[in-house]
């Protein structure tokens, strides 16, 4: 038995709940995860699991192994991190999550520059928006916009994006452009995005000299994803309250055009999220530095920014 492959198999077992999870993440047959626990229960001379049909829990015995063997991960993890060729060259996989707008406008760009100075760190990212278990899911880190809210998770903010009312010229010349946020209550179409969390249009928000205005209209499109109601809008379909990124180089074209530049919504904060009972491996930790940097280096993306420029 592989001691060391059999302590990482348990902890993975623990943290994901099922031995399935467990060697998906591991990329081992489930029969190969199961005999490691086994081989590690007959060695220690002890029962660490109780399973069921649906899913497996920690004994008493198995509960102090956990922790026990998640701390010997862990000081292993530091060690190798201390190491002067581990913190100049990191290297190994890395499985990250980021939301859609943001890892194909901003992040996957620029990964070339990040590779150049890092090129033994290999990728594997996800692009979504919803919820992510990074424990179940052996997910290293992710980024998302809004605040997070499990408790479990380390969260660091890497920056900020803010968002813009645009449309394409054709549409304001059909439907006439406002000159204050209550004009689109009628006779326009607002295009919206369905929170993943609540299953409700995120609410639109404006503020100009100490008034705040949200717009109330109940003509428009809604949407699940953010790049899909940009196409929209571009499709001249409807307004869309857009990030300043992604829109960015459409007003630029000429593609679309912004109204109401004076009236503002809050920023949104950008956070890299990792579990706050794993140890930040170097590689982890260049990698969000160098996100951090990505962000504050465009007014767009930065804590600070004023957003795009039209």
């Amino acid at each position: 038995m592989d001691k060391f492959q059999a302590m990482q198999a348990f902890i993975r077992v623990v943290e994901s709940g099922t031995v399935t999870k467990a060697a998906q993440t591991l990329d081992l047959p489930k029969t190969a995860v199961s005999r490691l626990i086994a081989s590690l229960e007959a060695e220690l001379g002890t029962k660490l699991l109780n399973r069921t049909t649906r899913k497996v829990s920690t004994t008493a015995d198995g509960a102090e192994y956990y922790e026990r063997a998640l701390q010997l991960m862990s000081h292993l993890a530091e060690i190798e991190g201390s190491m002067s060729h581990a913190k100049s060259s990191p290297r190994g996989r890395l499985r990250v999550d980021l939301p859609v707008p943001l890892g194909l406008s901003v992040i996957l760009p620029a990964l070339p520059a990040f590779l150049e100075r890092y090129p033994d760190i290999e990728f594997e990212f996800g692009l979504s928006d919803r919820p992510v278990d990074l424990i179940a899911e052996n997910v290293d880190c992710v980024v998302r916009a809004g605040d997070v809210l499990d408790q479990s998770l380390v969260a660091r903010q890497i920056g900020a994006v803010r968002q813009i009312l645009c449309a394409t010229p054709a549409y304001w010349d059909e439907h006439g452009r406002p000159s204050h946020p209550s004009d689109l209550e009628h006779g326009h179409v607002v295009i919206r995005t369905i929170a993943s969390r609540t299953n409700r249009p995120f609410p639109i928000v404006v503020a100009k000299e100490g008034e705040r205005v949200e717009l109330q209209n109940q003509r428009g499109l809604t949407t699940n994803a953010v790049m899909a109601g940009l196409t929209l809008s571009l499709a001249g379909l409807g307004v869309v309250h857009a990030l300043t990124f992604s829109v960015a180089t459409h007003l630029r074209s000429g593609e679309l055009e912004a109204v109401l530049n004076e009236w503002v919504s809050d920023p949104i904060p950008v956070f890299v999220a990792y579990p706050q009972n794993r140890h930040l491996s170097t590689r982890v930790r260049v990698l969000i530095d160098w996100l951090a940097a990505l962000f504050a280096s465009d007014e767009s993306t930065a804590k600070s920014g004023r957003g795009a420029r039209t």
